[in-house]
């Protein structure tokens, strides 16, 4: 792969002066039309040898064009903030919007090379976040994001030689580090394991670019051309259309399986024993959430079920015997305007809690496969692929020391009318029902099977779906609370 660009490739300087203004207007233009259509953001990835000319080629862009319909970002060492979430965090922050561009400097790709070169990861370990970094950037082509991966190359003998003159320069000399000089040495193997890394991710919806970067009128001109026709040509495409016909919400469950069919939504439990078996449950929790290795884990407690079936009660009985200081509780509801130009994961992305603390979600990731599939909001295509991308996301908080409790709460079409009924009675609880609430009851089936469908194909070993029979409220409260303990107790043993 990096043979390949050891042809030398170089521009004449009157030739440059020929062609790099109007590139630059060519540019300028389309990054208007791009943030006027608003139709897709574009991910620019920067990485390569020290001394290729990254930070030039990241600064040129920044100069061509409006630099505050770009954001630009420089990742450096991980803080203490982002080793507490997954590795992917950092990154997924800094996704620019649609009709923005967004330059990483040093990307998703640093991290693993460099550990696997200072052997600080296997080459198992590597593979896996080979994996990962696939998977994540096909999701984000699926989200629409045009990916433009550069990877800038020099030869050993040409690093050395670029260093030697920067560093030669009192006006470059600051651009040189000892860091610099020693990647130099380990060279050979740098360029081995990235070009494992460029080979194993190079595909069809991300490829890399290699660009030869000893002569900076070729690489400028290189990376602003790639860069007009790859926005030329999916602005050309236009914007995906979400097709609503595609789903259809009486469409049978995919695996045919009605798990919710075989629960006994009814049961017994009296008042009494609830209030004593809570308390005993609260200070269970309290004590858990005040466990000396707790701080090595954080808590994701997803809320799902039917309109009514007691999701808010159950959160409050949870939050009653824990610090304040040690939990967010995340209410979902439609997207914002903010939310709507990310990839559908980035509004959870964002509220992944840190190390010792708790994140509660009254909704969650899982729209995607329930209200948006029934009611349409989008394409068939999109809540299929929806599984797996969800099944990663999970495996990535796993992994950094999250524990996932998923809870649907599931009550009887009777019992659910008997609530609403109850609502509009009670003045205080009229908000809790919407005359949404009074429509989805018309699609009760519908939700059946996809409830159905989600259980099936996200109910993972690492974080399994509890379903809770919630007719009777005293009894679903005292299941999420135990399943919650249980799922505590089980990692801080």
């Amino acid at each position: 792969m990096f043979e390949s660009a050891e042809i030398g490739h170089k521009i004449d300087k009157s030739l440059y002066k020929v062609e790099e203004p109007v590139l630059r207007e060519a540019l300028l233009d389309i990054q208007y039309e791009l943030k006027e259509r608003g139709e897709f953001p574009v991910i620019i990835l920067i990485n390569g040898v020290d001394g290729a000319g990254k930070g030039e080629t990241v600064n040129l862009l920044n100069e061509w064009m409006d630099p505050r319909l770009i954001s630009t970002h420089a990742f450096g060492k991980t803080s203490d903030e982002e080793r507490e979430r997954p590795r992917m965090w950092r990154y997924w922050r800094a996704l620019p919007a649609k009709g923005r561009i967004g330059i990483l400097f040093g990307s998703w790709y640093t991290d693993p090379i460099v550990g696997r070169v200072t052997g600080a990861l296997k080459s198992s370990e590597l593979d896996h976040q080979i994996d990962e970094i696939v998977r994540f950037e096909k999701m984000l082509a699926h989200e629409g994001v045009v990916l433009l991966k550069f990877w800038f190359h020099l030869s050993k003998e040409k690093q050395e030689k670029r260093l030697k003159q920067l560093e030669k320069d009192p006006k470059t000399r600051w651009r040189v580090t000892d860091q610099d000089w020693d990647n130099f040495k380990s060279y050979d193997k740098f360029s081995r394991i990235s070009e494992h890394t460029l080979r194993e991710t190079s595909t069809g919806e991300a490829p890399w670019v290699v660009v030869e970067g000893e002569d900076a009128n070729y690489r400028s001109l290189t990376v602003g051309k790639l860069l007009l026709r790859e926005i030329r040509k999916h602005l050309d495409l236009g914007a995906i259309k979400n097709d609503v016909s595609e789903v259809a919400p009486l469409l049978p469950p995919i695996d045919n399986l009605q798990l919710l069919d075989t629960l006994q939504l009814d049961q017994e439990y009296s008042k009494k024993d609830y209030e004593q078996e809570l308390e005993k449950l609260q200070g269970r929790l309290n004590l858990l959430t005040r466990h000396p290795d707790f701080n090595k884990h954080s808590i994701i407690a997803v809320f799902e079920g039917n309109d009514a079936a007691g999701k808010g009660g159950s959160v409050r009985r949870i939050t009653a015997a824990i610090d304040a200081r040690q939990y967010s509780i995340i209410p979902v509801a439609a997207p914002t305007e903010e939310e709507r130009v990310q990839p559908y994961l980035w509004r959870f992305w964002r509220h992944v809690p840190r190390k010792g603390r708790i994140s509660i979600f009254d909704r969650s990731w899982y729209g995607r496969v329930l209200v948006e599939r029934v009611e349409g909001f989008c394409r068939e295509a999109d809540w299929m692929r929806a599984y797996s991308e969800i099944n990663d996301f999970e495996e990535q908080l796993v992994e950094n020391g999250a524990i996932i409790v998923k809870f649907w709460l599931a009550i009887s079409q009777d019992e659910q009318l008997k609530r609403f009924k109850l609502r509009e009675e009670i003045g205080f609880k009229r908000f809790k029902i919407t005359e949404e609430d009074w429509r989805n009851r018309d699609k009760w089936g519908a939700y059946v099977h996809a409830v159905s469908d989600m259980v099936e194909r996200t109910s993972t070993d690492i974080a399994p779906w509890t379903l809770v029979e919630a007719n009777n409220k005293y009894y679903a409260r005292i299941k999420i609370m135990k399943t919650l303990c249980e799922a505590i107790e089980k990692v801080l043993k």
